[in-house]
C-alpha cells in the first residue's frame, strides 16, 4: 500500500487504503460472482479495490468482511460502516468510516489527462465550462476538466448511499477554486430543496483526486 494523494484530502476519522499495483486479494463468494466472467482488467481492478477496502476495515479495527455489490452496482458494506472506492489506470484506494461519525462519503481518483473529446460538453454546463476557461488562464498545468469530471464522481457516491437515487452529470453544478477545495449544488426535478456538498482535490502529474465527506448529524 502507498498512501498518498486521497489521505491529504480526508479527516482522520476516515480511514484510507491506497496502492498503485494490482492485489490478488481472495474473494468472497459473494463478491466473487461478480466478475468470474469479466475480462482481466476488470477483475484486476475489483481484486484491489476490494483489498483496499479491507485495509481500510483493518484501520477501523473492524475485521475482514464482504464488500459486495448491491442491486445499482454499488459496494455494500458492513453495519456501522461507510466508504467509497475508486479506480483507474494506475491506482486503486478505498476510505472507509464510521456511520456514526460520517454519513456518507466519495472518492474519486482519475488520470491527469484531457478527458476524451465530447466529454466536457456532457458533463458540464455552460457556466462550468466559463470557470475552466478562466481557471486554465490563470494555471495552465492543472487540466480543471478532469477535475471537475473527478468532484462530480465525488458527489454522486456520497450521494447514492443517502438517497439511493442515480443523478445525471447535469445534475449537479461545481464551483472549483484554485485553493484546493469545491462546492457542488445537486439540482433538478428529483431534489427538493437542492443539496450542497464540499470537498477537496488535489493533483499531480499523474493524478486528479477528489473526496467528499458529510458528516454525521
Amino acid at each position: 500500500m502507498h498512501p498518498s494523494m486521497l489521505r491529504s484530502l480526508l479527516p482522520p476519522a476516515v480511514a484510507v487504503a491506497e496502492t498503485r499495483q494490482d492485489l490478488l486479494d481472495e474473494l468472497a463468494p459473494d463478491e466473487a460472482h461478480w466478475v468470474a466472467h469479466a475480462v482481466a482488467r476488470r477483475r484486476s481492478e475489483f481484486h484491489t479495490g476490494r483489498a483496499c477496502a479491507r485495509v481500510a476495515l483493518a484501520e477501523l479495527g473492524i475485521a475482514p468482511a464482504a464488500i459486495p455489490v448491491g442491486p445499482q452496482r454499488e459496494p455494500c458494506w458492513p453495519t456501522g460502516v461507510v466508504g467509497s472506492i475508486t479506480h483507474c489506470d494506475g491506482y486503486r484506494a478505498a476510505a472507509a468510516a464510521p456511520s456514526d461519525v460520517v454519513r456518507s462519503l466519495g472518492v474519486d481518483v482519475e488520470r491527469h489527462r484531457p478527458l476524451p473529446d465530447g466529454v466536457l460538453d456532457t458533463v458540464t454546463d455552460p457556466g462550468e465550462r466559463a470557470t475552466l476557461t478562466r481557471l486554465a488562464a490563470e494555471d495552465a498545468d492543472i487540466r480543471w476538466d478532469v477535475v471537475l469530471f473527478s468532484a462530480k464522481e465525488a458527489v454522486f457516491k456520497t450521494w447514492f448511499p443517502v438517497q439511493r437515487r442515480w443523478l445525471g452529470f447535469e445534475d449537479a453544478t461545481v464551483d472549483l477554486d484554485r485553493a484546493g477545495t469545491f462546492t457542488a449544488t445537486v439540482h433538478g426535478p428529483t431534489v427538493a430543496g437542492g443539496a450542497t456538498y464540499r470537498g477537496r482535490w488535489s493533483a499531480s502529474d499523474d493524478f486528479v483526486a477528489c473526496a467528499v465527506v458529510e458528516p454525521a448529524s
